[in-house]
């Protein structure tokens, strides 16, 4: 992004609620317009229900919540970010650069997020359609839950990955510390590797998408069935 176009709100001068209400009118405009932010100082709940396009760079790190219920906006994190961000994404794009606290990515519908480092317990827990590509490790229980989507990990996955999960799609590169309930690696067919490898071409990740192992619902537990009454 070219900073001289930019608009520059600095957090050490203009509080929270301003900063916000300005980028929620600046997407409404539908005028794609620049902004950064700066001094954010791990200010919580920014940048929150843009509703547009727009891009934003935050200088420095967020607190909880940051770039929630995004939609059509594209919101970069220069430094880390706390826990749920992305949380209810509907669209657009977000970049942590990064680390991300837990439950990254919670409940999301739509776009990409895209995690530079590492990602906390709970990333993509009932994730609903969203992307997320976490270019380092994830903690225990990601993807707790998750209906639709794709979440991609370069690193390691924590104790857990996928419990309860129904039509998610995990791609794992590095090692899983143990699967959830009704998780359980599946075939890598041709249409995985072609999501896997759009995936990591968006997030400009340096991987192949043959180094990665595929995991999803076993489908035992969407009924109840005594025979699987131990699962539960």
């Amino acid at each position: 992004m070219a900073k001289d176009m930019a608009t520059t709100l600095d957090m050490a001068t203009t509080e929270l609620r301003e900063v916000n209400s300005t980028l929620q009118a600046a997407a409404k405009s539908k005028a794609n317009e620049q902004y950064v932010i700066t001094n954010a100082r791990g200010s919580h709940a920014m940048a929150c229900g843009l509703d547009g396009p727009l891009n934003v760079v935050v200088k420095g790190s967020t607190g909880y919540y940051c770039a929630g219920m995004n939609k059509e906006a594209t919101v970069t994190v220069e430094g880390s970010a706390g826990p749920g961000v992305a949380e209810n994404m509907m669209s657009g794009v977000v970049t942590i650069e990064g680390d991300a606290s837990q439950y990254a990515g919670a409940t999301g519908h739509g776009g990409l997020l895209n995690i530079k480092g590492n990602a906390s317990s709970r990333c993509g827990i009932s994730m609903k359609g969203i992307d997320i590509v976490v270019h380092g490790n994830i903690g225990h229980m990601s993807a707790f839950m998750a209906q639709k989507g794709n979440l991609v990990v370069l690193g390691d996955a924590g104790d857990a990955l996928g419990d309860s999960l129904y039509e998610a799609r995990l791609f794992v590169r590095g090692n899983v510390k143990s699967l959830g309930a009704d998780c359980i690696e599946k075939e890598m067919r041709p249409e995985h590797l072609e999501i896997l490898k759009e995936l990591l071409e968006k997030a400009g990740a340096d991987a192949k998408p043959e180094e990665f192992k595929r995991y999803g619902s076993a489908r035992k537990l969407y009924n109840f069935n005594i025979d699987h009454a131990d699962e539960y």
